[in-house]
This record gives C-alpha cells, sequence and structure tokens, in this order.
C-alpha cells in the first residue's frame, strides 16, 4: 500500500465530514455515505465522491473508515456495507461506540476478513475541520504503516494503547478523557447559571480564578460560548454528549464503580436536548439549570 490509498467514510456528521475534507487534502481518494445524503453531498466540492449505498462506499477501498452515532449504528452500516467489503482491508472504527460495543464491532471484522483499529478521536470540530485530532489506537503491529496515511492525515498525532483493537483499549482510554470532559462541560454551565441566579458577574468570577490552580482555559472557552450566543454550529452536539455520558456511566457500572457525576451529566445533557438544545454545542447543558429554554 502506498501513502495514498483509497479511504471510504461512512458517516458525515461534525466529525466525519470533517475527517473526510483532511483526508481528501492529504491527497487520498476518498468515497463518503451518510444515511441522510443531502448532509454529505457538500464534500463534493472537497473532491470526495458521495454515493448512496455504504456498499458503494467501501467497494475497493484499503481503508474503511466509521464515524457514526454509537456501536448499533455502526455494526448495522458495516452489514449493509459488507457484500463489496473486501478481505484485508483495513477497518478504522472511529465511533465512540462503548466498551461492549467493540468486541461484536470487532467480531464482524473476523468474520469478513478485515484488520480491526479501535481508533476513536479526542477533539471537536476545529480541530476536526484542522486535521490536529488526537487518534487513541489499538490494532496490530503489523498493519499500522497501512493505517498509519488516514491517522496522520486527520489527527495531529496517534497514541496507541495496545495491539488488540477487539480488547477496546483505546475506547476505554477515550471514554476516560471523555468523562473529564463532560463533567469540565457540565460545571462550566452551573456555574454561570448559578452566577445569573445569584446577582454575580460571571467575569468577577473569572477575574477571582484568574492565573491560579482554579483557572482553566476550557472552563472559558465553553463558557464564552454562552455568553457570546456561539452554541451554533456545534463543535461538539448534546446529544452526543448525552450518548456519550451514558456509555461512560454504563462502563463504570458494569466494572463495579458508580459515577454520579456522569449520570448527573448525562441528565442534564438530555433535559437540554428536551428543551431543544440537541443539535447545538454541548455548552448548551447551560440551560439545563433552567425550568424551560431560556
Amino acid at each position: 500500500m502506498t501513502d495514498k490509498t483509497t479511504v471510504s467514510v461512512l458517516g458525515t456528521g461534525i466529525m466525519g465530514a470533517a475527517m473526510a475534507r483532511s483526508l481528501a487534502r492529504a491527497g487520498h481518494t476518498v468515497r463518503a455515505w451518510n444515511r441522510t445524503r443531502a448532509k454529505a453531498e457538500p464534500l463534493t466540492a472537497d473532491g470526495i465522491e458521495v454515493v448512496g449505498t455504504p456498499a458503494e462506499a467501501v467497494r475497493d477501498a484499503d481503508v474503511v473508515l466509521t464515524m457514526l452515532h454509537d456501536g448499533p449504528a455502526a455494526l448495522e452500516v458495516m452489514r449493509e456495507a459488507a457484500p463489496a467489503l473486501r478481505r484485508g482491508a483495513v477497518w478504522a472504527q472511529s465511533t465512540t461506540a462503548g466498551i461492549e460495543a467493540i468486541t461484536g464491532l470487532a467480531a464482524f471484522a473476523g468474520e469478513h476478513g478485515l484488520v480491526f483499529f479501535d481508533a476513536p478521536v479526542l477533539g471537536t470540530r476545529q480541530p476536526a475541520e484542522a486535521g490536529q485530532l488526537t487518534v487513541l489506537a489499538a490494532g496490530p503491529a503489523a498493519h499500522r504503516d497501512a493505517v498509519a496515511p488516514v491517522f496522520d492525515a486527520v489527527g495531529a498525532r496517534t497514541v496507541w494503547t495496545g495491539e488488540d483493537g477487539g480488547a477496546g483499549s483505546a475506547t476505554r482510554l477515550k471514554l476516560v478523557a471523555n468523562s473529564w470532559v463532560l463533567a469540565a462541560t457540565a460545571a462550566a454551565g452551573e456555574v454561570l447559571a448559578l452566577s445569573q441566579a445569584l446577582g454575580v458577574d460571571p467575569e468577577a468570577f473569572f477575574g477571582l480564578i484568574a492565573g491560579g490552580p482554579l483557572d482553566m482555559g476550557y472552563l472559558r472557552a465553553k463558557t464564552g460560548l454562552v455568553l457570546d450566543e456561539r452554541l451554533s454550529p456545534a463543535q461538539f452536539a448534546v446529544t452526543t454528549a448525552a450518548k456519550d455520558a451514558r456509555l461512560i456511566v454504563e462502563a463504570g457500572r458494569a466494572n463495579g464503580v458508580r459515577l454520579d457525576v456522569a449520570a448527573a451529566t448525562a441528565d442534564r445533557m438530555e433535559r437540554a436536548a428536551a428543551q431543544g438544545h440537541g443539535d447545538e454545542d454541548m455548552a448548551a447543558a447551560y440551560f439545563a439549570s433552567f425550568d424551560e429554554k431560556a
């Protein structure tokens, strides 16, 4: 395989579309599919071929990259693609699927002769569009040269966590990282809501912690989206954050750990989505502090 490969991208939401563009910029041949084709059509302006079925997308592909909503969605789409999958092709599974789902996805890969990489990514819309994601990857060392050009195109670095993609070590690390990101996001929304309720100027709080150990760039970034009303387009959507929070809660429960903050964060995200903020940035969990949409 050369450094220029044929890559099939299945799922062109916020992250998948950005990753497809990064791959095309790097000179790879990219075919893309999305359940709602109209959402994928703008990719044609970037030289990406948009097709109507998963099978069309994966035909003769060197690498199949999945970036779908969850594990069941990834498995369903790969089953649709199955008739056209090439034995020996690499499957880079980047959907945040959860630990339980990874086992089934890896089993599907084995049944169809695919080389499976558990490869979730860290980052949101902006780093994805810049090709600056962090790729967390587990998969056979003997095949890493085949997938490296893809990871290099979408990410600034690749963190290898193991050789057995089916063991889900990359997904486990992703869930740990996301547990911190989601907790920080929920806390940022609550500090704004409490400031409003108590009549405190948020800038007074930011000034209080400025430059000290309690200060955090991420806090300022997420609160800024709310204060400046820049919640759309989402960097990472509320509905996706709610799904990831539930996966974190389930992973903890399955391994004997009670994650109260993650559970509360899932509730906040789901409440914000029910208020109409589902497609906005996850900072919109701020609105879950109020009875109705603010």
